[in-house]
């Protein structure tokens, strides 16, 4: 194969490893961006859980709050009651005190209520605490370890470009200014297989004479449809092999 032609292919090889890093490298914080928000959203479920925990907390408190008042009270209309000097005043005092009753009993019923409510908030709460304590190690670790990733990668993209700067200074100038122009227009494939009389990359028939002076391969040449630059790639008849081996044999 013509050297100038191997140096190509190596800047392919060299370019397309280049891309493949540099991809990575850029999806690296996009990475540890998400699982920080991720964490942020778990974060605020917890904040979520703990006011209504709170809320629960300060709801029962003023309930039983207000039962003392209403026991205080009730102690202060029973001694009136005790002194009332009239029927009257008696059943005054009794219906007063019937439905302040009957307001202790509601507080007590909404206490019951929360009690019940608060049991599994307490739950997710603890639950959520733990897990999060959990995923902020797992988070942390991720992220040492996305660093340590871009510098190993940063580090062997310089590696490939220093080369890529060899290889390049190999080629003459305007094999490379084609090779560069392909390449920055196919995404990093500007090299293709001419395989079976057609470019591997295009599909396009090669004109039967192209293909019989690429198949010399003593010069570089270019598909005629998208450019690339080919290599010959004759077509491997298998069973043919075989037979020749075994007539050898």
């Amino acid at each position: 194969m013509l050297q100038d032609l191997v140096l190509a292919l190596r800047l392919q090889a060299l370019d397309r490893k280049i891309a493949i890093l540099d991809k990575e490298i850029a999806t690296l914080p996009k990475y540890t961006a998400e699982i920080e928000k991720r964490l942020e959203g778990h974060k605020r479920r917890l904040e979520g859980d703990r006011s209504a925990l709170a809320a629960n907390q300060r709801d029962r408190k003023k309930m039983e709050g207000d039962i003392q008042l209403h026991q205080a009270k009730l102690s202060k209309l029973r001694e009136q009651m005790a002194a009332a000097k009239t029927n009257d005043h008696y059943k005054a005092f009794q219906n007063e005190i019937s439905f302040i009753d009957g307001e202790v009993r509601k507080c007590e019923d909404k206490i019951l209520v929360l009690m019940e409510q608060s049991e599994p908030l307490e739950k997710n709460v603890k639950a959520a605490e733990i897990s999060l304590k959990t995923e902020e190690k797992d988070v942390e670790a991720a992220k040492i370890k996305a660093h340590d990733r871009t510098a190993i990668d940063q580090k062997e993209v310089a590696e490939l470009k220093a080369e890529r700067k060899t290889v390049a200074e190999q080629m003459p100038p305007k094999l490379y200014t084609e090779y560069e122009r392909v390449r920055k227009k196919s995404k990093n494939t500007p090299i293709a297989d001419a395989t079976d009389g057609r470019c591997s990359a295009c599909q396009i028939a090669l004109r039967p004479q192209f293909f019989q002076d690429l198949r010399r391969q003593d010069q570089v040449m270019f598909c005629e449809s998208c450019s690339r630059l080919l290599t010959y790639n004759p077509v491997v008849d298998v069973a043919a092999d075989a037979s020749a081996t075994q007539q050898i044999a």
